[in-house]
């Protein structure tokens, strides 16, 4: 009887937040007064609205209470929503692109067909990449203060890909992972399909609480620690050079894997060396083009010690077997003409100058960025739920994110992250302005 009547409420609250009669931003009784109005134990109510959070109707809140979660606004809404509206301006999701690169890939193509082994492209290549191709690679990354020879070079089908055949290489279901307490979406999507355990570590200033980690390490079994020290997604911090000895150390001591997520890397001017550098034999390195040349690409690379490198090479062969051919040579040919170093210099103005933008639209609101970044973190005013918020803003035509995606612990910070490289200067502008507003008129 007790389980007929707790699926009973469970679909009673659902259908009357479904329905609207219980507005968003209603506040929820507590589990001991929802548990004596229905005669349950304190035990089901718990469970009634764990149900509810768990289809996306309601969300608790440590020390606020449970709250009826605003039903236009998609749950999870955050860059796995790629699909936005037409007339929306979209600052939910960044592909950066600059004016004349259409030309450069048109250039790229004639030459291709004018040219070169076109045979070679209709054939498999080794799972890592030709090595005339990796150590094309490892040429560009030796600018970024990276040293690897071309045999540790792998070449994959975009960064995500890195960072999936790594986990599916070198991770067990069931792995402890330590990650960021507010992280790269694509991250934990990943942890998820392989079944790993996500464990967060919180912040500290300008890097994760590395404290935090050691005595995590200590109580327990951890594999591995997925990092993106130099330009985090989505705080944008750049660990200092002392911070990462610090981790490298760590990993050393612990036997950790440390999973090198530099997507963002080359926004940062002069940054401390990768901890690929410092702590080689434990890390694995990846990277691509996607933010630096263009979303659509789909080139990446991932450095590993040479013991991991066959292991990483079945888990390409598993997947995609080889990347493609085409954008492989377009990619190499970009990076050995300087196109890629011209294309990141010129990425780093335009992120700095929408950087400003940010600064003068959003002045006296607490914001975290990167000078240089393609991304903020607006927390919101006490008073501000982040899913209405979010939900007024896509009414007034402006896609953001809310910090669901991003985080790997609760309570879910009401906070939204704001994609600056996606629209043009002017729109950006006037959406911030609409972002401003929106934030005030909620915060009250």
């Amino acid at each position: 009887m007790a389980e007929a009547r707790y699926k009973q409420l469970v679909d009673e609250l659902a259908a009357e937040i479904r329905s609207g009669r219980l507005a968003p931003g209603t506040r929820l009784p507590t589990h001991r007064r929802l548990a004596g109005r229905h005669g349950l134990a304190l035990v089901t109510a718990t469970r009634v609205y764990a149900e509810l959070e768990a289809m996306g109707l309601v969300s608790g809140e440590v020390g606020r209470g449970t709250f009826v979660r605003e039903a236009a606004l998609p749950y999870g809404q955050g860059v796995d929503q790629q699909a936005v509206a037409a007339g929306l301006v979209d600052l939910n999701f960044n592909y950066p692109s600059l004016p004349g690169q259409a030309e450069l890939l048109r250039a790229a193509l004639r030459q291709i067909a004018a040219g070169g082994d076109l045979e070679a492209m209709l054939r498999y290549a080794p799972h890592g990449g030709r090595m005339h191709e990796r150590a094309c690679v490892a040429r560009h990354l030796a600018s970024r203060g990276l040293a690897a020879e071309p045999s540790s070079v792998l070449i994959v089908d975009g960064a995500q890909h890195g960072l999936a055949v790594t986990a599916m290489a070198l991770l067990q279901p069931g792995d402890v992972v330590a990650v960021d307490a507010l992280t790269y979406p694509g991250f934990k999507v990943l942890a998820e399909a392989q079944r790993l355990e996500l464990v967060p570590i919180p912040a500290a200033g300008q890097g994760p609480d590395l404290d935090a980690l050691a005595r995590l390490c200590a109580r327990r079994r951890v594999r591995a620690v997925y990092t993106m020290p130099t330009l985090h997604n989505p705080l944008g911090w750049v660990m200092s050079a002392t911070r990462r000895r610090r981790l490298a150390a760590i990993a050393r001591q612990h036997g950790l894997l440390v999973i090198e997520d530099a997507a963002y890397a080359f926004l940062a001017d002069d940054p401390p060396p990768p901890m690929a550098m410092l702590a080689p034999a434990h890390t694995v390195y990846v990277s691509g083009l996607s933010k630096s040349v263009a979303t659509g690409l789909r080139v990446g690379f991932v450095v590993a010690p040479e013991a991991w490198v066959q292991k990483i090479e079945r888990a390409i062969r598993a997947t995609t077997w080889c990347a493609p051919g085409v954008t492989t040579t377009i990619a190499c040919g970009w990076l050995e003409d300087g196109t890629v170093g011209r294309l990141e210099s010129e990425k780093r103005q335009d992120a700095a100058a929408r950087q400003a933008l940010v600064g003068a639209a959003l002045a006296g609101l607490r914001c975290v960025r990167h000078p240089a970044s393609y991304f903020a973190w607006l927390p919101l005013p006490e008073e501000a739920r982040a899913d209405r918020v979010a939900a007024a803003l896509m009414r007034e035509g402006v896609s953001v994110s809310t910090a669901e995606p991003f985080a790997t612990s609760r309570p879910v910070p009401h906070a939204l992250r704001l994609a600056l490289g996606s629209v043009a200067l002017d729109s950006l502008e006037s959406a911030l302005r609409t972002v401003r507003r929106i934030v005030g008129e909620h915060a009250g």
